[in-house]
């Protein structure tokens, strides 16, 4: 059996219309971006849709809605992705292109195999987390769990230096 791999998916709601010069800062780095994903330890897959991997879809009363929706081999690789290099400096100026939503809007699970998911499967596990909280099926990234279906212990948050 091979082994599980970590599904991410995250929901953002545009500020302005695809095609609009106040969202080129955004657009000029998807595929630099894409490209740094693809080489990264652990990435395994990632969906392409009209925005380099992200499908745009009407959720959340929006009709502009990216769907990022990635496969991991691991939540640290993931998270070495994500927060560190470039990538985490589009992250830190998301607020220039996104508005902001209310709840979650990453969502992790795991997966046996080869499976692919949808983004109709990723939204309806994000669309999980929002109502029902972090459960096997769908959780969060500060509240994580296992492949075998349990919870990880609650990650202690560093005290700044003093």
């Amino acid at each position: 059996m091979a082994d599980p791999l970590l599904a991410v998916v995250t929901a953002a709601v545009l500020k302005y219309p695809l095609g609009d010069p106040r969202l080129a800062g955004f657009l000029d780095g998807v595929d630099r971006v894409n490209r740094l994903a693809e080489a990264s330890p652990g990435f395994v897959w990632r969906h392409h849709g009209v925005v380099g991997h992200a499908a745009l879809i009407e959720a959340f009363g929006h009709p502009d809605v990216l769907l990022n929706l990635s496969l991991w081999a691991s939540y640290p690789d993931l998270h070495a992705f994500t927060y560190r290099g470039l990538h985490g400096r589009y992250l830190s100026a998301r607020e220039r292109w996104f508005v902001p939503l209310p709840g979650p809007t990453t969502a992790l699970w795991w997966l046996d195999g080869d499976v692919r998911p949808d983004p109709d499967a990723a939204l309806a596990r994000l669309l999980q987390l929002r109502r029902h909280g972090p459960s096997a099926r769908a959780f969060s990234v500060l509240r994580r769990w296992r492949p075998d279906g349990t919870p990880e212990p609650p990650a202690r948050r560093r005290r700044p230096a003093r």
